[in-house]
């Protein structure tokens, strides 16, 4: 087994990984059936729309929903609310754009009036039928129009019948909204109630469907993340989990909004596909403790909101300051997670201690290469013990090549005498690849890795290299298409992928050596439509081991000038 034959095995053993384990091995949804969903008294405020757990035959209105808004702001978000509905459907990111141009802020909700409407409700709903409680066309009161950095927001409504809600929302430093409803009762009588939190979004579908990334409704229940497709949610309608402890959300690529009651308090989450409201996806959770509030009593509880950018280090603040389970699993780490997140942490120390991520990049490519070192060692040691021995191999193959079985017994008794294990190459190669896809997981999913420059032309380590072999570089005033984007980075891959082949010896067979040959041009145009930090990665990475291969097989070849 030459060094060919392990590069093909560690090629193949890839594409298996990379699209073999979704398709046969992950779990797929699925649905509870309304049979098995425990039964709620709870009654959907008649005003409100599809409120969760309860079955509502009422039809959606699609007319523009009134407006009244208040503005707010804080250290890193900003937005309005709708005080009808207390809606939230506006809210920006102050520190995250959508271009390196820094021109236009990144949205995370959008208006409920807009052509992609996404927006959060929080509301009550009560087991009697003739209590009003606050809908989607409830009009709540605020002591002002506009509220600063650090001031709190204050909402109340009155329902005319002696029910007082007040609201009191809070933003903290970064992307964490808690939302705390006391709710007073001078009805003169002993109400039941229990509140919910609905996420809808409309006319929405991600632009770019990447299998090793999910994008869409997910959330954590009963200790487990289960994410869900928008085809899946239409085609089933409705999936159900009871849970406690857990949290429901919509995740994107680099963001995310995510609801959750108190996490001591059990609760139902839902998937809903809502079928009189054409292309919208709905989550929602209520809180499945009813509560019983005597006249002239009250009570409060709290919901959460995570509305913001899936910063790793942050999000694993909120874990141990609110206790939230597993919050960062909204982070696609891949089913290598035991290995992508140590890495990533690695990556953003050296990161910072470098100052730049590129730079950050090629420190941790070489200390996984300084890590590896005795496989890697083992594994190049095996391929020139077996390049010494190509020529008495293809002798062995000319002399027996019509007798298959006395060909492979004569070359098991050189392996033995020789003392060479074939095999002894090919397995530090396979232990490598988990990492080489945690690494290249880590540099996909990282929203550190976003807009972050490195040096020269690369102003963006997230985008694939920007220059291009067919326009010189730039010197053409002429924009090639996507397909034919091969910057100066995926050049130099292929170059040192090239120069590592030159190093081996050809395969035996003409056909094999022909295919080898391509291998650096096709993976050229493949890694030219990659994040540049993963070309960058993979560049340094050939760099290192061709000369880590060219030392060893200059040794060798010292210790054994026969070959």
């Amino acid at each position: 087994m030459d060094n060919q034959k392990n590069l093909l095995l560690a090629v193949v053993f890839s594409l298996f990984v990379l699209i073999g384990y979704d398709f046969f091995f992950n779990p797929k949804t699925q649905m509870k059936t309304q049979e098995e969903l425990p039964k709620s008294p709870v009654v959907v405020p008649k005003t409100d729309e599809n409120i969760p757990s309860l079955e509502s035959k009422e039809s959606v209105s699609i007319g523009r929903n009134k407006e009244k808004r208040i503005n707010f702001e804080s250290k890193r978000l900003e937005g309005s609310i709708n005080l009808y509905g207390a809606t939230f459907d506006e809210l920006f990111l102050k520190d995250y754009f959508r271009t390196i141009g820094k021109n236009e802020k990144i949205q995370i909700l959008s208006n409920v009036n807009s052509e992609q409407p996404y927006f959060l409700r929080l509301g009550w709903a009560s087991t009697d039928r003739s209590l009003e409680m606050p809908g989607k066309d409830s009009l709540w009161k605020a002591e002002k129009n506009e509220f600063k950095t650090g001031e709190e927001i204050k909402l109340s409504w009155n329902n005319g019948k002696g029910i007082e809600f007040e609201r009191k929302i809070n933003v903290d430093d970064n992307f964490m909204i808690s939302v705390e409803d006391e709710v007073i009762n001078k009805s003169g009588k002993t109400v039941e109630i229990t509140n919910f939190s609905y996420l809808r979004r409309k006319n929405y579908r991600p632009a770019n469907k990447f299998f090793i990334l999910h994008e869409g409704p997910l959330g954590v229940f009963n200790d487990t993340l289960k994410e869900v497709t928008y085809d899946e949610i239409e085609e089933e309608n409705e999936i159900v989990e009871v849970t406690k402890n857990g949290w429901i959300g919509f995740t994107d690529h680099y963001w995310q909004v995510a609801i959750f009651p108190e996490n001591d308090k059990p609760f139902k989450a839902r998937f809903k596909n809502l079928e009189n409201n054409p292309n919208s996806i709905q989550i929602d959770f209520i809180n499945e403790s009813i509560q019983s509030l005597p006249n002239d009593g009250s009570m409060k509880i709290k919901s959460y909101v995570f509305a913001g950018a899936k910063e790793v280090p942050l999000i694993d603040k909120y874990i141990q300051e609110l206790k939230i389970n597993k919050l960062d699993l909204s982070v696609d780490f891949g089913w290598f997670y035991f290995l992508t997140k140590p890495l990533f942490y690695a990556l953003h120390f050296l990161s910072g201690l470098s100052g730049n991520f590129g730079i950050g990049i090629i420190i941790l490519t070489i200390c996984i290469r300084v890590l590896l070192f005795p496989l890697a060692n083992k594994s190049f040691k095996s391929m020139n013990a077996m390049r010494i021995l190509t020529p008495e191999i293809q002798r062995l193959r000319e002399r027996y090549k019509d007798d298959k079985a006395k060909m492979n017994q004569e070359m098991f008794a050189m392996y033995k005498e020789k003392k060479i294990n074939p095999a002894s190459g090919c397995l530090p190669i396979l232990i490598q690849i988990p990492i080489f896809f945690a690494l290249y997981k880590v540099l996909f999913v990282s929203i550190e890795m976003r807009h972050a420059p490195f040096f020269g032309w690369i102003k963006d380590l997230s985008a694939p290299d920007p220059t291009s072999l067919f326009n010189l570089f730039g010197l053409i005033p002429w924009d090639p298409p996507m397909f034919l984007t091969i910057g100066i980075w995926p050049i130099l891959m292929g170059l040192t992928m090239y120069l590592q082949q030159k190093i081996n010896p050809p395969p035996p067979d003409p056909i094999q050596a022909k295919i080898f040959m391509m291998l650096p041009f096709i993976f050229t145009f493949l890694l030219a439509t990659f994040p540049s930090g993963m070309v960058v990665y993979w560049t340094i990475n050939n760099i290192l081991s061709i000369a880590q291969q060219y030392f060893l097989l200059k040794k060798q070849k010292a210790d054994n000038p026969v070959s």
